[in-house]
């Protein structure tokens, strides 16, 4: 570090001299005294720096004058950074245009591959989703080159540079996911080049993305304080520019741009308005805070949606014949740009002074005028002003219900009743017109609003006229009064669908608005009219099911939350109460029993209305399963659950303001407020967890705890006026209310925002055609019912018409057949089931091909593949596998309880086996041993014929969750089976590829972790921020060994290069995927994101590093390469250790904790090497010193020590830095306590080992404890004080002063001869205590043993038990001391080596449990032999040393009782290893072996060949 340091001196002493220089050849004096006076700044860091670094040179262990060192280094960057922030933001600039470019070229060419590969896909909910993608990505594509293009025509333009890093950070997220998408494709194209081909274009494109991703970051940090600023000057040009627009506009020159549509154009101004509205709550809320980074993003998102309200405004105007809605429509946009700017003025100035009341207050009004402009400017589209129009006529009309009294009309009661009722009619049709046009145009819309408008009027003078003749005129009016606010409401969410058509939470919410105009004309029919009983009550079913019947008109949105079994569930149970209200509509009737014939006819009407929300949901949900279909995506949060909430809270908030609202009333609205806003805060806390949004991520957080603070005050406010119901309580409880409602308002703009909008379903002809049967069903039900109830109503009035009788039971049999077929065709229709059984099918053909490979490879006729390559094949299986792989928890989720997604999840999953089989077979066939061919498709098959059982258990569980439990067991179990076989498949296939040197894979999987850390976790982080920094440096520790291991590989064994890359890749793995939560739980965002920028730089640096392993592991000779490769591995240490110092900035104390323990850790390993050359007498004293020389010292250093252990004890509770100091104090002072008692003990002599391992095992008791105690403050850190950690903690500092007593209590009878044997025995009965402790914990241990080892551990106990007995009959102290270290060793080892056998994951639970209960027994019984021997050296008597023999015998019992647990763990087959008829066999076993080996060599050897003799034709012979 102070070499570094050294080195950067001198660095920055030429950078200032440089400055120097630039400023004296400078013209301007004001860029002059600018240069001069940064060149003063980097000057004055530097000597601070160069201060700090002689600071740490002169006390290289001082932890303090390290990080002395660190926050000068840093204050140096940062002086750096300003003095040359120019030339730095020009060269990031500069990056950051080269990476758009490259990002942007690589984005074309994969769209242009993915094209040509989409005739050959196989899998079309694949090719779907990689269509989809590409057309976001082709709409981002020209805003980075327009970014690229602005930047570089203007290099000094703060604007153009913002714009390039926004369109650059725009394009990353919908960038990752087509990269996703396009390898998730891959495995399924047909066409090898094809395929190839997309891969390729993929990798490119993920490896530019990466880049990119790195590059903008920079540039944000470097031009990120210039955002607001861009903002404004962004507003304002746009404000000039709809300015221009109308001027153009009166010259008839506006002209609609290509594909720009009044409909369109009118839905991008709806959508665009809540992007602005959820900005505007954004940047507000970081105003407040004060936070200038995060204000200026959240700046930079508003001008970006009034970007897209100003284009989608323009589109309106000129798509508009109407003049003087064009010039509105202008006008208001341009005022729109006018309140925003202002705004960011304002906000501008807030940042500056965060706590300003006034400030806050200036920006609430600004911000309220923009909200306003916001509603004009929505008002001005074509439709909306006769929606409001509508909503003016029901307000006017409803004015009259605000009369005293009303008179009679002078119509007979009959004549009012016949009006009320056809005007009720009316209303009720054009409520349900209303609903049915939100399916067509805005202007069908429009006109149904008009007429609902007009039939309201209608029906208001009607039942003003009713109140006039009734006699409960309150009540009449009240009812009203009910229908006016559901008219309202109906026409409100009318006004918000035709702004944003597609949104189906808006219709959802028409619809039910639409049944609560219908409930409420009904409550009012039934209490003002008088007709014969019943009557009524066919009437307002009738104007029940009139309002359902919209739902089965195209049911292609989701009407309830019902899951498919719980829409079967309710069709069942409402069919039987319909069934027994037809047998009573029929019975009643037939008996006049007139008030029950009513109650029946009611009660079936509900039950009719179930059946229908039920059909329509479940025909829905048949339609999106099917796998051509695009199944709909949840959105973040639900906007309507918001809004519902929101509304709730108001009305609420009203009632308790209300003067006279009674003490009952305001505690049920205190409860309606506690209830949502709990709601409210429980849904921002997913979506802050679900996100990956950062901005987004702490806005749903601040907003939460707004409106959770704003929430405790209300209550407390309520309380006071529980307590006391008089006028001050309520004034306080009215100004508390005000705060909530603002916050709450906030939060509902904020979650409007489109970004976090649910994606519908697109429901494909095959879904449709899917779903007719379940419909048809369910309209003749609902049509039949109609005619039933008609008919009822005229037989209740004249029961003997018999003609009439026979048509109500061909109506009731009509009924009745319908539910019939309703249910059979839910039950047949049941999403997914179809897919499994086809999806079973392709798998069962697999495994026939796996089989047939398999037999052809037994018999070596597996024809090489020779139209790819070896590397083509391997990659295409390891996509294979790895996209199944992805797909294993998600049909898992979709068999337990979401059966719409069973289907397409099945089929995805089914798709990829055929490639996969197709590359294991022709893998296995280039593969030239027959034993790795039958391994490779050995692993293929196993892993096919799990997921066959995985489907089986799949399609028998079917989404529904009821199922029974051994369904969802046999459930849980093949998908646990099916991820070993992947993991199988998956650690062979990245062997295989690490052995031969390919990397690609390697550098994919790296990349794609990186990529991860970006994307919202799947869950709540299960551990604390300390948690996840204790794994982090771990791993990134192990990382660092693995990078040297390469480096020595790269010189003695290149082969072993590529296994270390392999290996590599899984650690930053893990890195990566630990650093996600730690981010998430990070003090906080600067930390969390800081961590994830220094892992991915590291992931970066291991891309590079592993690239160049499998280089030079291909050209092991290359020394070229071979230094690249050195270079690449000293980037990722350097990365590694910026990933530590992140971590340390995250948590400085429990970071400090991690290094202590790391530190005691070494102590203790040093204390253990001091021990052994102690018993082996070789640890002499230096010169003639005595122990009295150091026993000062030794006492002094260990009440230091207890100082320490307290300091560390508060430092729980305290803050991060005093922790820190806490920790570096006590591994100080070990360190020093250590090194003093090893002085003492030398100082004792060679000749007198026992008593020096007794001061030794002392320190180290001493050392054991503490570094429990610092592992359990960093547990305990931060933590409550009822929190299980502190008591933790607790019980660690009382070890911890247990053993610094026994210590001192060691040193003080060290030299005295008649008592140092029996306090060597005191302080062993301690430490067994604390071994036995331990030992009983439900910890599991750190590592596993063999029951060999065990064994081998239990003859300790045998010795030490002999040894205990005899000191104990002697008495002699020389016995004691020999005794107590030989038994401290012996009970730790057997306790150590019995849990870790007992935990060796080949034991049962049952044997577990036997071989801890008697390691606890033998423990226990060994203490109590040595506690009698204790009290034999200090009363010795003859009766107490014949009771030694109980004792040695009681142990004895228990090590048998080990030693058969320690059988059984082996189970039946076990051997004693040391039986010499055991030793005899091996023996021979191996000489069999051996002679074996040799008769092979043998028959390997053939005689050498003869030279043939000439032949000779000489007849002599």
């Amino acid at each position: 570090m102070v070499r570094q340091a050294r080195i950067l001196a001198q660095a920055t002493s030429d950078l200032v001299n440089a400055i120097k220089m630039d400023a004296e050849g400078e013209s301007d004096l004001e860029n002059s005294r600018k240069l001069l006076s940064a060149a003063k700044l980097l000057a004055d860091a530097t000597a601070k720096m160069v201060e700090a670094a002689k600071g740490a040179a002169a006390n290289p262990d001082s932890e303090e004058q390290q990080q002395k060192l660190r926050e000068a280094a840093e204050g140096l960057r940062m002086a750096t950074n300003a003095a040359a922030q120019n030339a730095i933001k020009k060269r990031l600039v500069n990056k950051l245009e080269n990476a758009a470019k490259q990002a942007a070229a690589a984005a074309t060419q994969t769209i242009a591959a993915a094209q040509h590969a989409a005739s050959s896909n196989k899998n079309l909910a694949a090719q779907q989703q990689l269509v989809q993608s590409c057309k976001v990505v082709a709409e981002q594509i020209p805003q980075l080159v327009q970014g690229v293009r602005g930047s570089q025509s203007q290099p000094d333009s703060p604007s153009a540079q913002l714009a390039l890093i926004g369109a650059s950070q725009n394009f990353l997220q919908p960038g990752a996911k087509m990269v996703t998408a396009a390898k998730a494709t891959v495995p399924t194209i047909g066409d090898q080049a094809s395929a190839m081909q997309l891969s390729q274009c993929a990798k490119n494109l993920a490896s530019a993305l990466a880049e990119l991703r790195t590059a903008s970051q920079k540039a944000q940090e470097a031009c990120g304080p210039l955002e607001i600023d861009n903002a404004l000057s962004t507003v304002r040009g746009l404000e000039k520019d709809m300015q221009e627009a109308k001027a153009s506009a009166e010259e008839g020159k506006l002209k609609p741009l290509p594909g720009e549509t009044l409909e369109k154009c009118s839905q991008d101004l709806g959508t665009s308005t809540k992007a602005v509205s959820s900005a505007i709550a954004q940047l507000l809320s970081e105003a407040t805070h004060g936070n200038e980074n995060y204000t200026g993003i959240a700046a930079r998102d508003v001008a970006q949606a009034l970007k897209s309200l100003a284009s989608a405004a323009r589109g309106v105007a000129a798509t508009t014949a109407d003049i003087p809605a064009r010039d509105a429509m202008l006008d208001c946009a341009a005022d729109v740009m006018d309140k925003s700017a202002n705004l960011i003025e304002e906000t501008k100035r807030a940042i500056a002074k965060p706590g300003d009341p006034e400030s806050q207050q200036r920006l609430a009004q600004v911000a309220k005028a923009v909200s306003q402009a916001l509603n004009r400017c929505v008002n001005c589209l074509p439709g909306q002003r006769d929606v409001d129009n509508a909503i003016r006529t029901v307000g006017d009309a409803s004015k009259a219900l605000l009369a005293d009294s009303f008179s009679p009309s002078g119509k007979s009661f009959q004549e009012i009743q016949a009006q009320l009722n056809e005007a009720a009619a009316g209303l009720n049709q054009s409520a349900n017109e209303v609903v049915q046009s939100s399916r067509g145009t805005t202007q069908d819309l429009a006109r149904a609003t008009s007429k609902f408008g007009q039939d309201f009027s209608s029906f208001l003078e009607a039942g003003v006229d009713m109140a006039g003749t009734s006699q409960d005129q309150t009540q009449v009016v009240s009812n009203l009064k009910t229908i006016s606010m559901s008219s309202s409401k109906l026409l409100l969410a009318a006004k918000a669908l035709s702004t944003d058509p597609s949104s189906p939470n808006l219709k959802n919410q028409l619809a039910a608005a639409a049944r609560a105009v219908t409930d409420s004309i009904n409550q009012l029919i039934t209490m003002c009219t008088q007709q014969a009983p019943g009557q009524k009550e066919c009437d307002n079913a009738l104007r029940e099911l009139e309002s359902v019947k919209g739902m089965l008109e195209n049911p292609v949105e989701a009407v309830s939350d019902l899951s498919y079994f719980d829409c079967i569930d309710s069709v069942m149970e409402n069919s039987k109460v319909l069934g027994e209200s037809m047998a009573g509509i029929s019975h009643n009737a037939k008996n006049s029993n007139l008030p029950e014939f009513g109650d029946s006819v009611s009660t079936g009407s509900k039950a009719l209305c179930g059946l229908t929300e039920a059909a329509a949901q479940a025909a829905y949900l048949v339609g999106v399963s099917d796998p051509n279909s695009s199944a709909g995506q949840k959105g973040l949060v639900d906007p309507a659950q918001f809004a519902r909430a929101n509304q709730s809270i108001q009305m609420a908030c009203q009632n308790l303001v209300d003067p006279a609202c009674t003490q009952s009333q305001v505690l049920s609205a205190a409860t309606i407020v506690a209830k949502h806003t709990s709601a409210l805060c429980n849904a921002c806390r997913l979506a802050s967890s679900k996100t990956s949004n950062p901005v987004a991520k702490r806005q749903f957080v601040q907003s939460a705890k707004e409106v959770a603070n704003s929430t405790a005050n209300l209550v407390k406010s309520i309380k006071a006026l529980d307590g006391a119901f008089n006028q001050e309580n309520r004034e306080k409880c009215k100004a508390a209310t005000g705060p909530l409602i603002e916050a709450v308002d906030n939060l509902t703009a904020f979650a409007s925002n489109p970004e976090f909008a649910s994606v519908p379903a697109q429901i494909s002809p095959e879904g449709h055609a899917a779903m007719e049967p379940i419909v048809a069903a369910a309209k003749t039900m609902l049509d039949s019912s109609t005619g039933l109830i008609q008919t009822a109503r005229s037989l209740a009035v004249n029961p003997k018409d018999p003609p009439k009788w026979s048509v109500l039971a061909g109506y009731s049999r009509t009924v009745s057949d319908s539910i019939k077929k309703l249910i059979t065709n839910m039950r047949d229709k049941a999403p997914g089931q179809r897919e499994c059984d086809e999806a079973i099918e392709v798998l069962n053909s697999c495994i026939r091909e796996v089989d047939q490979a398999s037999l052809a490879a037994i018999s070596q006729q597996l024809t090489p593949r020779e139209d790819i390559s070896h590397e083509a094949l391997h990659e295409q299986m390891a996509a294979s596998v790895h996209e199944i792989s992805n797909l294993i928890e998600p049909v898992a989720v979709a068999a337990r309880s979401e059966a719409s997604q069973l289907g397409h999840k099945v089929s995805q999953m089914a798709s990829y086996f055929e490639p996969l089989i197709m590359a294991a077979i022709g893998t296995a066939s280039k593969i030239l041993s027959s034993q790795q061919q039958m391994a490779v498709l050995d692993q293929t098959k196993t892993l096919a014929e799990s997921a066959l059982q995985m489907l089986y258990t799949a399609k028998e569980a079917g989404g529904n969750p009821k199922v029974a439990a051994h369904t969802q067991e046999a459930l849980e179990e093949s998908v646990q089976m099916m991820k070993e076989a992947v993991d199988d498949l998956g650690a062979t296939l990245a062997e295989a590829a690490s052995a031969a040197g390919a990397v690609g894979g390697m550098v994919d999987s790296i990349n794609q972790a990186i990529n991860k850390m970006e994307d919202a976790p799947g869950g709540e982080p299960s551990g604390t921020f300390v948690d996840y920094q204790t794994t982090m440096v771990k791993t990134a520790k192990a990382i660092a060994v693995t990078v040297q291991e390469m480096v020595t590989k790269s010189n003695t064994n290149p082969d072993d290069l590529g296994g270390l890359a392999n290996q590599l890749t899984n650690e930053f793995g893990e890195l990566a995927t630990e650093a996600k939560y730690a981010a998430i739980t990070a003090e906080n965002d600067e930390i969390g994101s800081h961590i994830k920028k220094q892992v991915g730089e590291l992931g970066f640096s291991c891309t590079s590093l592993v690239t160049k392993a499998g280089a030079l592991q291909c050209s092991p000779n290359d020394t070229f390469t071979k230094k690249e490769l050195i270079e690449s591995a000293r980037k990722v240490s350097e990365k590694v250790s910026h990933v530590l110092a992140s971590l340390q900035a995250g948590n400085r104390g429990t970071q400090a904790c991690i290094t202590a323990a790391s530190a005691v850790s070494g102590i203790i390993a040093d204390l253990d090497t001091t021990i052994m050359f102690a018993t082996a007498g070789t640890l002499n004293r230096e010169n003639a010193e005595t122990f009295a020389d150091h026993r000062e010292n030794i006492l002094k250093t260990a009440k230091a020590l207890v100082e320490d252990t307290k300091l560390l004890v508060s430092g729980a509770g305290a803050s991060q830095e005093k922790l820190a100091q806490a920790a570096q104090s006590s591994v100080s002072t070990i360190t020093k306590l250590a090194d003093v008692v090893k002085l003492g003990a030398a100082s004792l002599g060679a000749e007198d080992p026992e008593t020096q391992v007794v001061l030794i095992n002392a320190v180290k008791d001493v050392a054991k404890a503490l570094g429990d105690l610092i592992s359990a403050t960093k547990a305990a850190a931060g933590k409550p004080h009822d929190d299980p950690t502190m008591l933790q903690l607790k019980n660690s500092a009382k070890v911890m002063v247990t053993n610094v007593t026994s210590l001192l209590k060691t040193v003080k009878a060290v030299e005295d001869e008649a008592t140092k044997g029996t306090r060597a025995l005191e302080a062993t009965i301690e430490h067994i205590k604390q071994e036995l402790a331990v030992f009983s914990s439900s910890d599991p241990p750190p590592k596993t043993a063999t029951p060999e080892e065990f064994i081998r551990m239990t003859k300790g106990i045998t010795q030490a038990t002999a040894k205990a007995v005899a000191a104990g009959n002697s008495c002699r102290q020389e016995d004691i001391i020999a005794t107590a270290n030989l038994s401290r060793r012996a009970i730790a080892d057997m306790l150590h080596s019995c849990k870790q056998a007992a935990y060796h994951p080949e034991v049962s639970k049952e044997v577990q449990i036997r071989a801890l209960r008697y390691g606890n027994e033998c423990a226990a019984g060994y203490l109590g032999l040595l506690e009698h021997v204790l009290v034999i050296i200090q009363k010795p008597s003859h009766d107490l040393k014949q009771q030694l023999a109980n004792y040695s015998k009681r142990v004895a019992g228990s090590v048998t009782e080990l030693i058969q647990a320690a059988e059984a763990m082996k189970g039946t087959e076990w051997v004693d290893p040391e039986d010499p008829t055991v030793i005899a066999e091996n023996e021979l076993l191996g000489a069999a072996a051996a002679i074996e080996a040799a008769a092979k060599k043998l028959e390997q050897l053939r005689p050498r060949t003869k030279p043939k003799p000439p032949k000779c034709s000489c007849k002599f012979l």
